[in-house]
Order: C-alpha cells, then structure tokens, then sequence
C-alpha cells in the first residue's frame, strides 16, 4: 500500500506543475507601456493694440481720432483689429488735411453718412507695404464702409497712391505695421464718391506763363531807334547853319581886304 500512495503523490504533482507550466505559456504577455507624445504649444495670441492711446500718441491726428469716437467707428475698428484673423489697415489723415477741406465741407453730412466716411478709411484685411503691389492689380479693394465704397491703389516703385475719386493722395508714413494692425498716414482726407457723388471738381489749371513777343520787341527797337534819329537831326541841322554863317562871315572878310588893297592901288 506504500508503493501506490507514494505513485499516486507523485503522479498527482507532475500534473500539477505541468498545469501550472501550460497556464504561464497560454497567458497574453503584459502590455508595453507608451511613453506619452507631448502635446505642441499653441501659438501665443497677437499682442492687444490700444488703437485710440496708438493714434494719440503717434502723431497729430487729433481730428480724425475725434471723428472715430463720436461715431463709434472706433469700436468696430478695435474689434476688427484685435477679433479677427484678417486684421485691419488704417488710412490716418493728419490734422491740417482737414484744415484744408474747403469744398465739400463735412459739416453738411448727415451721420449715417459721417460714419460710412470715417469707415471709409480702413480695409478689412492687414497689408504690409510690400502687400500694395499685389493689391493694385486686383483693381478697386473694398473698404469697411461698404461694396460701393471702394479705393484704387497704384504702387510705384515703393509709392503708394489712393484714389477715392475725389481725393487723390499717397502714404506718407508707416506709423504702426504689425500683424494683425498696419496703420498708414495719409496727406489728404479720403473722400468717396458715394457720398459726395461723381461731379468732381476739376484740377485747375497752372497759371499760364508770360508770352515774350520778338516782334514786339523789334518794333519797339524800332521805335526807339527813330526817335533817336529823329532827336539827333536838329543837332545836324544846327551844325549846318553854324558852318553857312561862319562862310559868310569869312567871304565879307576877304571881299573886304580885297576892297581896301584896290583902293590903296
């Protein structure tokens, strides 16, 4: 009876291990842990542009900030410039623009059309200098006054020019060109003909230079010449007159001597 419990035992372990064996082979390996990918930063926003300390500080453009405050023009362009991704481009006349306006005058606007004008001033999309080349062959660009409110741009050798129809001008200086805001001193107050309507005044002419005739002159010359000549045959005549009798008295001197040498013979 020793000889079977004992086989029995070690039968009874043989399997055991040999179930233990098979479980360790059948069971799914352990997963690799993965080593997480950082996530990129994203890029840091565009720096806040105060637009009414920018255009108080820059330069004289005291008029026109005043006009952007009174219509609230300068809200809609704050947000343009710092709530879009298009960004915005600023046309700034400088005070004595205004000062220059004689006809039309902006006093006779109503305010609708005061602020289509004040608006008439920026395009809805941020352009660099070098962006105006471009620009000018794509014809009239739209401003954020409206379609029918539209500026012609040419760009000659660096030169930017603006034609409103009206006002013809050109930039002067860059005051501010950052992504998203470029702002751009102008030397002439922007005046759409949607407004002010297509009856533009001419240019007048350049005064007419003084007409210098030869002919005028020669006749003149002329003139002067025969008056001269004129002048001068007195004179002529006098020596004339003065030669006859200074003869004369010469000839009753000899016919005189001859006389008295007759008589003393």
């Amino acid at each position: 009876m020793q000889f079977p419990r004992t086989f029995v035992i070690v039968c009874s372990a043989l399997l055991l291990c040999s179930s233990l064996t098979y479980g360790q082979k059948a069971s799914p390996p352990a997963p690799i842990a993965m080593t997480p990918t950082p996530t990129p930063a994203p890029a840091p926003a565009p720096e806040y542009v105060n637009l009414t300390y920018l255009l108080s500080v820059a330069g004289p453009f005291h008029t026109f900030l005043n006009y952007l405050e009174s219509t609230k023009v300068i809200d809609t362009f704050q947000n343009q410039a710092n709530n879009s991704e298009q960004g915005i481009t600023i046309f700034i006349p400088k005070d004595s623009s205004f000062k220059g306006l004689k006809k039309p005058t902006l006093s006779n606007l109503s305010n609708d059309q005061l602020k289509s004008l004040v608006l008439f001033h920026a395009l809805p999309k941020y352009y660099a200098l070098a962006d105006f080349s471009e620009l000018s062959a794509k014809g009239p660009a739209t401003t954020l006054a409206g379609g029918q409110y539209t500026l012609n741009f040419t760009d000659n050798s660096g030169t930017v020019r603006l034609d409103s129809g009206w006002s013809k001008t050109k930039v002067t200086s860059a005051v501010h060109s950052t992504d998203p805001v470029a702002i751009y001193q102008v030397d002439k107050v922007l005046l759409p003909e949607a407004i002010f309507g297509t009856d533009i005044p001419p240019v007048p002419a350049p005064a007419p230079a003084p007409d210098i005739s030869p002919a005028a002159d020669s006749r003149s010359a002329d003139s002067k010449e025969g008056g001269s000549s004129s002048k001068s045959l007195p004179s002529s005549s006098s020596s004339c007159r003065i030669v006859e009798l200074s003869l004369s008295v010469w000839s009753q001197l000899v016919l005189a001597v001859f006389g008295g040498l007759v008589l003393l013979f």
